[in-house]
Protein backbone atom coordinates (compact mmCIF):
# COMPACT_ATOMS: atom_id res chain seq x y z
CA UNK A 1 0.00 0.00 0.00
CA UNK A 2 1.63 3.52 -1.17
CA UNK A 3 1.70 5.90 1.41
CA UNK A 4 -0.26 8.87 0.03
CA UNK A 5 0.24 13.13 0.82
CA UNK A 6 -2.04 14.03 2.47
CA UNK A 7 -3.64 17.63 3.85
CA UNK A 8 -5.96 18.71 6.33
CA UNK A 9 -7.49 21.82 6.84
CA UNK A 10 -10.28 22.45 9.42
CA UNK A 11 -11.53 21.94 13.41
CA UNK A 12 -9.89 18.46 13.92
CA UNK A 13 -13.48 18.15 15.66
CA UNK A 14 -15.53 18.47 12.85
CA UNK A 15 -17.34 15.97 10.98
CA UNK A 16 -14.67 14.62 7.98
CA UNK A 17 -15.11 15.46 4.74
CA UNK A 18 -12.92 13.75 2.28
CA UNK A 19 -12.14 14.89 -0.99
CA UNK A 20 -10.83 12.71 -3.89
CA UNK A 21 -9.32 14.57 -7.01
CA UNK A 22 -9.86 13.69 -10.92
CA UNK A 23 -6.97 12.14 -13.50
CA UNK A 24 -4.51 14.71 -14.08
CA UNK A 25 -5.28 17.09 -11.21
CA UNK A 26 -4.10 17.06 -7.86
CA UNK A 27 -5.46 17.95 -4.30
CA UNK A 28 -4.70 21.45 -4.91
CA UNK A 29 -7.84 20.93 -7.71
CA UNK A 30 -10.47 21.60 -4.51
CA UNK A 31 -8.57 24.45 -2.87
CA UNK A 32 -11.36 27.14 -3.93
CA UNK A 33 -13.66 24.72 -1.85
CA UNK A 34 -12.22 24.27 1.20
CA UNK A 35 -12.80 27.71 2.73
CA UNK A 36 -16.50 27.38 2.43
CA UNK A 37 -16.01 23.68 3.15
CA UNK A 38 -14.36 24.09 6.92
CA UNK A 39 -16.58 25.95 9.00
CA UNK A 40 -18.67 22.68 9.23
CA UNK A 41 -15.81 20.06 8.45
CA UNK A 42 -12.63 18.86 8.94
CA UNK A 43 -11.85 18.15 5.67
CA UNK A 44 -8.78 15.96 4.07
CA UNK A 45 -7.49 15.86 0.68
CA UNK A 46 -5.21 13.21 -0.80
CA UNK A 47 -2.88 13.48 -3.96
CA UNK A 48 -3.42 10.26 -5.77
CA UNK A 49 -0.48 8.01 -6.93
CA UNK A 50 1.72 9.82 -9.59
CA UNK A 51 -0.11 13.00 -8.55
CA UNK A 52 0.82 16.57 -6.30
CA UNK A 53 3.63 15.11 -3.43
CA UNK A 54 2.37 11.67 -3.77
CA UNK A 55 5.08 9.15 -5.37
CA UNK A 56 4.78 7.81 -8.62
CA UNK A 57 5.53 4.42 -7.60
CA UNK A 58 3.10 1.75 -7.14
CA UNK A 59 0.07 0.15 -8.47
CA UNK A 60 -2.74 2.53 -10.09
CA UNK A 61 -5.66 -0.03 -10.48
CA UNK A 62 -8.38 1.57 -8.83
CA UNK A 63 -8.77 -0.79 -5.59
CA UNK A 64 -5.32 -0.18 -4.75
CA UNK A 65 -5.83 3.65 -4.69
CA UNK A 66 -9.11 3.04 -2.85
CA UNK A 67 -6.62 1.03 -0.81
CA UNK A 68 -4.22 3.54 -0.09
CA UNK A 69 -6.93 5.97 0.09
CA UNK A 70 -8.08 3.68 3.33
CA UNK A 71 -4.47 3.76 4.17
CA UNK A 72 -4.87 7.74 4.81
CA UNK A 73 -7.53 7.80 6.85
CA UNK A 74 -6.61 5.18 9.14
CA UNK A 75 -3.45 7.13 9.84
CA UNK A 76 -5.27 10.31 10.72
CA UNK A 77 -7.41 8.02 13.20
CA UNK A 78 -10.38 8.39 10.96
CA UNK A 79 -12.91 5.89 11.65
CA UNK A 80 -16.36 7.30 9.42
CA UNK A 81 -16.22 10.03 6.69
CA UNK A 82 -18.37 11.36 3.97
CA UNK A 83 -16.50 10.91 1.17
CA UNK A 84 -16.63 13.39 -2.47
CA UNK A 85 -14.76 12.52 -5.71
CA UNK A 86 -14.86 14.45 -8.75
CA UNK A 87 -14.73 12.46 -11.82
CA UNK A 88 -12.48 9.41 -11.76
CA UNK A 89 -12.15 10.31 -7.91
CA UNK A 90 -15.70 8.98 -7.59
CA UNK A 91 -14.58 5.75 -8.76
CA UNK A 92 -11.97 5.92 -6.31
CA UNK A 93 -14.98 6.85 -3.63
CA UNK A 94 -16.98 3.91 -5.02
CA UNK A 95 -14.10 1.11 -4.90
CA UNK A 96 -13.40 2.82 -1.22
CA UNK A 97 -17.12 2.28 0.43
CA UNK A 98 -16.89 -1.05 -1.36
CA UNK A 99 -13.47 -2.58 0.29
CA UNK A 100 -14.21 -0.55 3.41
CA UNK A 101 -17.88 0.38 3.99
CA UNK A 102 -17.66 1.00 7.70
CA UNK A 103 -14.99 4.15 6.66
CA UNK A 104 -17.99 5.43 4.40
CA UNK A 105 -21.08 7.45 5.66
CA UNK A 106 -22.10 8.78 2.64
CA UNK A 107 -20.69 9.16 -1.13
CA UNK A 108 -21.06 12.91 -3.52
CA UNK A 109 -20.01 11.88 -7.27
CA UNK A 110 -19.62 14.83 -8.83
CA UNK A 111 -19.03 14.70 -13.02
CA UNK A 112 -18.22 10.91 -12.48
CA UNK A 113 -19.26 9.02 -15.53
CA UNK A 114 -21.50 6.22 -14.82
CA UNK A 115 -19.89 4.10 -17.57
CA UNK A 116 -17.46 4.49 -20.27
CA UNK A 117 -20.75 4.57 -22.64
CA UNK A 118 -21.04 7.90 -21.60
CA UNK A 119 -17.66 9.25 -22.38
CA UNK A 120 -17.54 12.09 -24.93
CA UNK A 121 -14.29 13.39 -24.75
CA UNK A 122 -11.92 12.94 -28.05
CA UNK A 123 -8.25 11.05 -27.45
CA UNK A 124 -5.50 13.41 -25.31
CA UNK A 125 -4.05 15.30 -28.44
CA UNK A 126 0.01 14.05 -28.00
CA UNK A 127 2.04 11.06 -27.93
CA UNK A 128 4.20 9.94 -24.88
CA UNK A 129 6.85 11.64 -26.40
CA UNK A 130 5.55 15.04 -26.55
CA UNK A 131 4.73 15.33 -22.74
CA UNK A 132 8.53 16.84 -21.81
CA UNK A 133 8.24 19.28 -23.94
CA UNK A 134 4.34 20.85 -24.35
CA UNK A 135 3.66 24.18 -23.33
CA UNK A 136 1.57 25.87 -21.39
CA UNK A 137 -0.64 27.07 -24.41
CA UNK A 138 -0.51 23.17 -25.39
CA UNK A 139 -1.35 21.81 -22.16
CA UNK A 140 -4.19 24.24 -21.81
CA UNK A 141 -5.81 23.64 -24.82
CA UNK A 142 -5.80 19.65 -24.23
CA UNK A 143 -7.41 20.16 -20.65
CA UNK A 144 -9.92 22.83 -21.96
CA UNK A 145 -12.77 19.68 -22.07
CA UNK A 146 -12.16 19.58 -18.29
CA UNK A 147 -14.37 22.75 -18.35
CA UNK A 148 -17.23 24.61 -19.74
CA UNK A 149 -16.97 26.01 -23.27
CA UNK A 150 -15.23 29.09 -23.22
CA UNK A 151 -14.10 28.99 -19.12
CA UNK A 152 -10.55 30.50 -18.85
CA UNK A 153 -8.61 27.61 -17.98
CA UNK A 154 -6.88 28.62 -14.92
CA UNK A 155 -2.89 28.59 -14.41
CA UNK A 156 -2.96 25.94 -11.73
CA UNK A 157 -4.67 23.65 -13.58
CA UNK A 158 -2.02 23.39 -15.85
CA UNK A 159 0.50 22.75 -13.32
CA UNK A 160 -1.04 19.78 -12.13
CA UNK A 161 -1.22 18.23 -15.27
CA UNK A 162 3.03 19.35 -15.39
CA UNK A 163 3.26 17.99 -11.91
CA UNK A 164 2.38 14.23 -13.77
CA UNK A 165 4.05 11.77 -15.49
CA UNK A 166 2.65 10.73 -18.68
CA UNK A 167 3.20 7.56 -17.30
CA UNK A 168 0.77 7.74 -14.20
CA UNK A 169 -1.55 9.72 -16.22
CA UNK A 170 -1.94 6.45 -19.15
CA UNK A 171 -2.23 4.02 -16.10
CA UNK A 172 -4.85 5.97 -14.39
CA UNK A 173 -6.65 6.76 -17.40
CA UNK A 174 -6.34 2.76 -18.05
CA UNK A 175 -7.44 1.62 -14.68
CA UNK A 176 -10.11 3.79 -14.60
CA UNK A 177 -11.30 2.15 -18.20
CA UNK A 178 -11.02 -1.38 -17.12
CA UNK A 179 -12.75 -0.80 -13.81
CA UNK A 180 -16.13 0.87 -15.54
CA UNK A 181 -16.12 -2.15 -18.28
CA UNK A 182 -15.95 -4.38 -15.38
CA UNK A 183 -19.06 -3.23 -13.87
CA UNK A 184 -20.77 0.27 -13.95
CA UNK A 185 -20.93 2.45 -10.87
CA UNK A 186 -24.71 2.76 -10.33
CA UNK A 187 -24.84 -1.68 -10.10
CA UNK A 188 -21.93 -0.67 -7.71
CA UNK A 189 -23.30 1.65 -5.97
CA UNK A 190 -26.80 0.15 -5.87
CA UNK A 191 -24.63 -2.79 -3.97
CA UNK A 192 -22.74 -0.87 -1.87
CA UNK A 193 -25.66 0.86 -0.34
CA UNK A 194 -24.57 4.03 1.09
CA UNK A 195 -26.35 7.20 0.91
CA UNK A 196 -25.45 9.51 -2.83
CA UNK A 197 -25.36 12.39 -4.34
CA UNK A 198 -24.45 12.85 -7.72
CA UNK A 199 -23.71 16.56 -8.98
CA UNK A 200 -23.42 16.98 -12.71
CA UNK A 201 -22.60 20.24 -14.66
CA UNK A 202 -24.56 20.69 -17.76
CA UNK A 203 -21.79 21.27 -20.03
CA UNK A 204 -19.56 18.28 -19.29
CA UNK A 205 -17.43 17.82 -22.34
CA UNK A 206 -16.11 14.66 -20.74
CA UNK A 207 -18.99 12.35 -19.69
CA UNK A 208 -22.71 13.16 -21.27
CA UNK A 209 -24.25 15.22 -18.63
CA UNK A 210 -27.45 13.27 -19.17
CA UNK A 211 -25.86 9.78 -18.13
CA UNK A 212 -26.07 11.32 -14.77
CA UNK A 213 -29.73 10.00 -14.58
CA UNK A 214 -28.18 6.71 -14.89
CA UNK A 215 -27.45 6.56 -10.97
CA UNK A 216 -31.24 7.00 -10.35
CA UNK A 217 -31.34 3.21 -10.60
CA UNK A 218 -29.46 3.42 -6.31
CA UNK A 219 -32.05 3.58 -4.52
CA UNK A 220 -32.39 6.94 -2.98
CA UNK A 221 -29.74 8.34 -4.78
CA UNK A 222 -29.53 11.83 -5.35
CA UNK A 223 -29.22 14.01 -8.41
CA UNK A 224 -29.03 17.77 -9.20
CA UNK A 225 -27.45 19.43 -12.18
CA UNK A 226 -25.45 22.70 -12.01
CA UNK A 227 -26.43 24.76 -15.03
CA UNK A 228 -23.72 26.16 -17.30
CA UNK A 229 -20.97 24.51 -15.69
CA UNK A 230 -18.87 21.85 -16.98
CA UNK A 231 -16.73 18.78 -16.08
CA UNK A 232 -15.04 20.68 -12.99
CA UNK A 233 -17.97 22.97 -10.82
CA UNK A 234 -15.17 22.54 -8.09
CA UNK A 235 -13.14 25.46 -10.05
CA UNK A 236 -16.32 26.74 -12.20
CA UNK A 237 -18.75 27.10 -9.67
CA UNK A 238 -17.01 26.55 -6.23
CA UNK A 239 -20.42 28.10 -4.19
CA UNK A 240 -22.99 25.95 -5.57
CA UNK A 241 -20.66 23.22 -5.47
CA UNK A 242 -19.96 23.39 -1.94
CA UNK A 243 -23.73 24.48 -1.07
CA UNK A 244 -24.61 21.03 -2.36
CA UNK A 245 -22.30 18.74 -0.30
CA UNK A 246 -23.01 20.58 3.02
CA UNK A 247 -26.72 20.23 2.48
CA UNK A 248 -25.98 16.33 1.77
CA UNK A 249 -23.24 15.64 4.49
CA UNK A 250 -25.15 17.98 7.45
CA UNK A 251 -28.92 15.57 6.38
CA UNK A 252 -26.89 12.14 6.62
CA UNK A 253 -28.20 10.46 9.90
CA UNK A 254 -26.11 8.87 12.30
Amino acid sequence: MTELATFVDGPLDAPPLLLIHGTAASSDSWSRLVPLLTPAHRVIRVDLLGCGRSPADGRFDVTDQATSIGGALDRLGISSAVVAGHSSGGAMATELATIRPSLVRGLALINTGPSMDAYIAPAFPFQPSDWPTLTDAQLRTAVAQAFRPGFDVPQDAIDQVRAMTFTAFAATSVALRSYLAERALPARLAAVGKPLLVVFGTEDQRWRASSANDYRAVPGAEVTFLPGVGHTPLVEDPPATAARLLTFAANLKD
